[in-house]
């Protein structure tokens, strides 16, 4: 005899409760239990295992006060750089910091490429440039480029003259925010993966050199100035007519026979084991120099194979340019210092020091002055 239909009815529900309550139990316990996880790493470009910061000197610029501890998080819109170089340490970690007294090659802590690109600054690579004026400028020197901008550096607005503000990176958001106004105004401004310090000048113009090979190869000449300068530069492209048959030279204040400071204490310490010799080669100084931008190339790969040492002019135009055959040449125009500021000073220079932003309009007037007598 059948069974009565409510009865299987019943025996339906608890038969779906039970099937209910099984998946239940099943998918608690699927849960607390541990599963497994791929020991794949994911895919990334490494030399070495270590930790990859900045790969600059410092983490901090010891120089702002409001610097914040969060790295800078832009990204780069560089073009292939002439090569891939992975840091094999981490030289702005504070806990595994980086003694370049003991001899570090450059390669190991500069990381190609830019934040800022700005190839429109080199129009089609610099095919109709002249002159490119690269100006070393600190991220919070926005004075000292509005003054260079309206005075000598007015020169822009030429087509076969270009000029850039190369800089650093900093962890200060106020002057990031300010640079990025700057930049949308301007357009003018290139930055660098390092971050902005004196100990990193030489990685500054490292960076210069590689925007030049990448983005401005076919200019005629690069003068690398820096933001406190005073540049002739009318006088500078008469000296320039003047010397483009020499292709493998740099001119500019020539110091000869400079010896390494030893002074643990000095600013300007250099340890032997980042030069041993007791004298350096001949170089041009820092504040003003010009080479064929053709020789951009050549000094960057090579600067990077060579011991890091934050003297930038010692290294460039001197140890680097010295290995590569490159002569230095000195030409006294290149003034390179600071000078009595009157009418005929500035008028039979290139290139005056210590200039303040105030002070570049004064300079700009007394270049003009048709009055002044001048031997």
């Amino acid at each position: 005899m059948g069974v009565p239909w409510l009865s299987q009815v019943r025996m339906l529900h608890l038969t779906l409760l039970g099937l209910a309550t099984i998946s239940l139990l099943l998918y608690v316990a699927y849960m607390t239990t541990p599963q497994l996880s791929s020991t794949v790493p994911p895919m990334r470009f490494i030399e070495t295992d270590v930790h990859i910061f900045n790969r600059n000197l410092s983490q901090l610029d010891p120089t702002n006060k409001n610097a914040s501890s969060a790295p800078i998080n832009r990204a780069s819109s560089e073009a292939p750089p002439l090569r891939q170089i992975s840091p094999r340490l981490a030289p702005n970690s504070s806990s595994n910091e980086v003694d370049l007294t003991q001899g570090v090659a450059a390669e190991i802590i500069y990381e190609a490429g830019h934040v800022d690109v700005n190839s429109q600054i080199c129009p089609d690579k610099g095919e109709n440039v002249n002159l490119l004026i690269a100006v070393t400028s600190a991220p919070s020197h926005e004075t000292a480029r509005t003054a260079i901008r309206e005075t000598w550096g007015h020169f822009a607005f030429r087509k076969d003259i270009a000029i850039a503000f190369m800089l650093g990176s900093t962890s200060n958001h106020t002057i990031n925010s300010n640079i990025e106004k700057e930049q949308f105004l301007f357009g003018d401004i290139i930055q660098g993966k390092f971050i902005d310090t004196y100990d990193n000048l030489t990685l500054k113009t490292i960076s210069m050199l590689e925007w030049v090979e990448n983005f401005c190869p076919k200019a005629t000449f690069v003068l690398k100035t820096d933001d406190d300068m005073f540049i002739n530069v009318s006088k500078l492209l008469d000296f320039i007519s003047k010397r483009t048959y020499e292709q493998r030279a740099i001119y500019g204040r020539l110091a000869k026979k400079w010896k390494p400071i030893r002074n643990k204490k000095s600013k300007y310490y250099i340890s032997p084991q980042q030069y041993k010799p007791p004298i350096f080669p001949d170089f041009t100084t820092g504040p003003a120099y010009l080479l064929p931008a053709k020789l951009a190339k050549e000094l960057y790969v090579a600067a990077l194979n060579h011991t890091y040492f934050k003297l930038e002019d010692v290294f460039i135009t001197g140890i680097v340019a010295n290995n590569l055959k490159i002569r230095r040449i000195h030409a006294p125009e290149f003034l390179n210092k600071r000078i009595k500021l009157t009418p005929c000073n500035v008028q039979k220079g290139i290139s005056i020091h210590m200039i303040k932003g105030i002070e570049q309009y004064d300079l700009w007037k007394k270049l003009h002055d048709t009055t002044a007598k001048c031997k």
